[in-house]
This record gives C-alpha cells, sequence and structure tokens, in this order.
C-alpha cells in the first residue's frame, strides 16, 4: 500500500503565506506525477498544480505567480509554497500522487486525507 500524509495547512490572513509538504511512504517503486487539489465548501474538486518526476510543473490560472510547487524525489514529498493568499484559497487541499509499486505497474492514483487551510482576518 500507499500512504499520502499532508501536513502544513492551518488559519492565515489574508496576503499571507503558507507551505504545505506531502509525504509518500509505503511499497514505492516510482513516483510519476505528484499534485495538489483543493475542494472549497459547496465546490468540485479542482486541480491547483503538478509536477512531473522530471521537474515539469502546471498551475491554474488563479494561482499563478502565487503558488509554486516543488518536489524532493529522494525524499518522496511535493510541497505547495503559498503566497499572496485570499479568501478564495480557502479550502481542503489534497495531495495527489501517481505511483507505480513495481516495473511493471503504470501508475495508480493515490490521496492523502487532506489539510485545511483557512484565509480570513
Amino acid at each position: 500500500q500507499v500512504q499520502l500524509v499532508e501536513s502544513g495547512g492551518g488559519l492565515v490572513q489574508p496576503g499571507g503565506s503558507l507551505r504545505l509538504s506531502c509525504a509518500a511512504s509505503g511499497s514505492i517503486f516510482r513516483i510519476n506525477a505528484m499534485g495538489w487539489y483543493r475542494q472549497a465548501p459547496g465546490k468540485q474538486r479542482e486541480l491547483v498544480a503538478t509536477a512531473t518526476r522530471g521537474g515539469s510543473t502546471n498551475y491554474i490560472d488563479s494561482v499563478k505567480g502565487r503558488f509554486t510547487i516543488s518536489r524532493d524525489n529522494a525524499k518522496n514529498t511535493v510541497y505547495l509554497q503559498m503566497s499572496s493568499l485570499k479568501p478564495e484559497d480557502t479550502a481542503v487541499y489534497y495531495c495527489h500522487a501517481d505511483v507505480a509499486r513495481n516495473p511493471w505497474e503504470v501508475g495508480r492514483n493515490y490521496w492523502g486525507k487532506g489539510t485545511l487551510v483557512t484565509v480570513s482576518s
């Protein structure tokens, strides 16, 4: 099995910063893409940012220039540095990883349990 554990959420004032971390553990042969999704109350889960194993990144338009995703492949960890936070960034943030558990597996999707980010004064 593969587990993803997020940390770093919390309450922050508008304009503030937070850094989320997500560590993967378990039966891991290779981690392909890793990323962050979020779900605000009453809304569907949406992709925030992704990072390939090679370092290519992608962001939704609303966070470009404010959020930065990065990976430490040696630690099987992905980070999301969030700056200039806005109230509309309030959501539960979920870590995602596409993980191959052996050399013959293409990859499966795994999710963390989520960490709450609240942006409010």
